[in-house]
């Protein structure tokens, strides 16, 4: 018995986010769909779980057709159990991401991201996991003064900081 491994480009829209985690219940979707529209109305989102026993499907809601179908093919992509994909427009994930990993079936995030994501994949006997994730690009080196005086600006102009 041995582990194979697979790399998938994680499909997405340019000006989505995505959040990519782990739970462990069918009403995962309910519950997700739920927190992200309590918590953020203004939010555009589709979401997409993937089953890992009895029918086996991929589960899916949100509030954008796009978005929902955007998650759903990045679900079917890792095609792991138990792995979920968010789709976000209209705001950030760190907007939901603390309402998200509140639910009480969510086991874990691996990312929430803009970023091109790579996930790597590993598959035993028919079962599939999430091994790593591959967000963005690595670092083109260390933050100036001036970059550390662009960043608190920004914040502030986002509204995170005061």
């Amino acid at each position: 018995m041995g582990i194979d491994f697979d790399f998938v480009n994680l499909h997405k829209p340019a000006d989505a986010n995505v959040i990519l985690g782990q739970a462990h219940f069918v009403k995962t979707v309910e519950d997700l769909f739920e927190v992200i529209a309590g918590t953020g109305p203004h939010l555009r989102f589709g979401i997409a779980f993937c089953e890992a026993s009895g029918a086996r499907l991929i589960r899916h809601s949100g509030n954008d057709q796009e978005l929902q179908a955007s998650a759903c093919r990045a679900a079917e992509q890792i095609g792991a159990g138990h792995s979920f994909v968010v789709m976000l427009r209209g705001g950030y994930p760190v907007s939901v991401l603390n309402a998200v990993k509140a639910v009480p079936e969510v086991c874990g995030i691996w990312c929430a991201t803009a970023n091109p994501i790579g996930v790597v994949v590993a598959t035993v006997q028919g079962a599939r996991g999430v091994a790593a994730v591959l967000d963005g690009g690595t670092p083109l080196g260390i933050e100036s003064d001036a970059d550390a005086a662009e960043r608190h600006t920004l914040l502030r102009e986002l509204g995170y900081k005061l």
